[in-house]
């Protein structure tokens, strides 16, 4: 295993680390690079006598800077140590919930696959599998197919094995803590990087008492990375609202039907078309490139959108009068619009701000 480095950063480890450490060294691995991110004294222990064998070195931060920032940091020291000769690095979690059997797999695939990025994928369905570890991977796991494109069965498994170029691209990504991972996911589906699900034993030790992920401060850095594409077109849709109720307020009831809602849709999309396509383009899509390039798909998208909320609030309001049912232009508009923005978000990142 000369041509591959492991990875293993940790924070307060006991006696699982130096299990972990016995069974690389045992399944032949001579290049260990273990991150200690801040540990207390009590801990230090562990990290000193790991570092005894000559297969290891060992990296200190001084104080806790997150999973994501031990990442960069070994990162780094292996880019400035080993050359081209090296396939790449094996990360692996310290409390010894990775099997060696399935490292050495991972490592193997990514022989196999020297240029895609290998995933140890964990069974959920697993009987041992906490209620919250079970609840929490698959919501992840449907909001990244949902948000990003990304379709892969473990977001937040710490068993990767990287390529040698990937590390280097990888040092630049978002997050110093656990949403780092996440910043992996959207960085290879943004560049077209295949992925290879490599299936692992699925470990949960004492309830999964040794992980350091915090469910809610943690989750919450996660979703930040996805919530930004929900965001923003949750704000398009509210100025969207906002002036179709305006327009239909100063119209009245006097106006006929079709031409009250036709003038209404109009004038609401227009507006709210501008908020959406600049957020869209910068902040959730990171499209930097020529106006151009994206204007024309998206008004494109955006006239056959409008036109399909007109013609469905239209209908929905000739099933249901607003005569007859009060507040049926504003309910109706809500749910035709609330199908519309599920798939128009999908269209938006496939064709209109995908990258090429």
């Amino acid at each position: 295993m000369k041509d591959i480095t492991i990875v293993l950063p940790s924070l307060n480890p006991d006696h699982k680390m130096i299990e972990v450490v016995d069974g690389l060294l045992g399944a032949g691995f001579e290049d260990i690079l273990i991150v200690d991110d801040g540990s207390d004294a009590e801990h230090s222990c562990y990290f000193e006598q790991a570092a005894q064998h000559p297969e290891c070195r060992l990296l200190r931060h001084n104080k806790n800077l997150g999973k994501g920032r031990a990442l960069k940091t070994a990162f780094n020291d292996y880019l400035n140590r080993r050359g081209k000769e090296s396939l790449g690095v094996v990360t692996v979690d310290g409390d010894n919930q990775h099997h060696i059997d399935d490292i050495v797999r991972c490592a193997q695939a990514l022989r196999e696959h020297p240029d895609s990025l290998i995933l140890g994928t964990r069974d959920f369905n697993a009987p041992n599998v906490p209620l919250r570890s079970r609840f929490g991977n698959k919501l992840t796991v449907w909001m990244f197919r949902f948000a990003c494109g990304i379709r892969v069965s473990d977001t937040q498994v710490g068993l990767r094995a990287i390529p040698r170029a990937m590390t280097r691209d990888f040092l630049d990504l978002y997050g110093e803590r656990f949403e780092y991972e996440t910043s992996m996911l959207i960085e290879i589906r943004n560049k077209n990087i295949p992925v290879v699900e490599v299936p692992i034993r699925t470990i949960y030790l004492e309830e999964n008492k040794s992980s350091h992920f915090n469910p809610i401060r943690d989750s919450l850095r996660i979703y930040r990375v996805l919530l930004k594409f929900v965001l923003a077109s949750a704000a398009s849709l509210g100025v969207d609202f906002v002036m179709y109720w305006l327009v239909l307020r100063l119209l009245g009831p006097a106006c006929e039907l079709s031409q009250r809602l036709l003038a209404a849709t109009v004038t609401a999309r227009i507006v709210s078309s501008f908020v959406n396509y600049m957020l869209n383009r910068t902040a959730v899509f990171g499209n930097q490139g020529s106006m151009k390039s994206t204007v024309f798909r998206y008004y494109l998208l955006c006239t056959l959108q409008m036109l399909c909320s007109y013609g469905g609030v239209y209908l929905l309001c000739r099933v249901f009068p607003p005569a007859v049912y009060a507040g049926a232009e504003i309910i109706s508009k809500l749910a035709v619009d609330f199908c519309l923005f599920l798939l128009s978000f999908q269209i938006q990142r496939e064709w209109v701000f995908k990258k090429r």
